[in-house]
């Protein structure tokens, strides 16, 4: 299994397909194995590469403070050690919050930038999504696998929780496999709720692709939008019937927007 030393941790990762290099960076608290419905239709076209982000899955869970520049200087070492420049990066959520500040930060690295239900950040997000944190709250104490298919049901439409149980099962089995202890998860929120990036995103000048759910809770429509202004060669696409997880929902349209994008 594939491990890299980077910032006096250890990061794991997984390779699938061969061509041009793609890295795929998951949010909060999810492993990369729930990138399950796009890796074997990208690998197919893609060299895929699907890391597991300081704190969760098998990589280091160091319980020190984390920073999404800090997580992103964990993705920059992955791709130097892999001897990598000017590849495709796609980040959803948290994940989105480390692509944009890993394109900026190492523009060298990042040929082309697709974010997915993800936004800059800052004070806003907060505000506008204390419903959800509230309702996760709600959570606290109940067995893990409960916590995680709560918390999923805040992350999708109900029309989609009730007729996918099968993927729903799946993302709890893949998020049980190597489970997050609870101050690991606090050391990514306290990272994802501290980043304000949008007086930065007009540095960004890789060709940007956003993709986004009319009807996210989790990360509003309207500081995506925000984010897509901002970015200089940026592309807006929004599911109106989906929700936070649009990489799950509407995986065959995320699917092939990608390998148009990336291809």
């Amino acid at each position: 299994m594939p491990w890299v030393e980077v910032n006096n941790i250890k990061l794991y990762y997984e390779e699938s397909g061969s061509g041009q290099p793609l890295l795929l960076l998951m949010g909060l608290g999810y492993p990369s194995g729930m990138w399950f419905r796009q890796v074997p239709e990208l690998s197919q076209r893609f060299r895929v590469i699907v890391l597991d982000n300081r704190g969760v899955g098998r990589s280091d869970k160091p319980d020190e403070p984390y920073t999404i520049e800090l997580m992103a200087s964990d993705a920059a070492g992955l791709l130097d050690a892999l001897g990598l420049k000017g590849i495709g990066v796609a980040g959803v959520s948290m994940g989105g919050y480390i692509a944009q500040t890993l394109a900026r930060l190492r523009p060298e690295l990042v040929g082309r930038l697709a974010l997915l239900a993800t936004s800059a950040g800052g004070p806003r997000f907060m505000e506008l999504t204390r419903n959800v944190w509230q309702e996760l709250a709600k959570l606290a104490g109940l067995p893990p696998e409960e916590i995680i298919r709560g918390g999923m049901a805040l992350a999708v439409t109900p029309e989609f929780f009730a007729s996918r149980l099968d993927l729903i099962e799946r993302s709890v089995r893949v998020r049980l496999a190597a489970p997050q202890p609870l101050y690991a998860w606090s050391r990514q929120f306290t990272a994802s709720s501290g980043f304000d990036g949008l007086a930065q995103a007009g540095q960004i000048t890789q060709p940007t692709l956003i993709l986004a759910g009319a009807r996210d809770q989790v990360m509003p429509l309207v500081l995506t939008q925000e984010l897509a202004v901002a970015i200089p060669q940026a592309r807006l696409i929004v599911y109106p019937d989906s929700g936070h997880l649009l990489f799950l929902e509407k995986a065959a349209e995320v699917n092939q927007v990608l390998t148009e994008f990336f291809g």
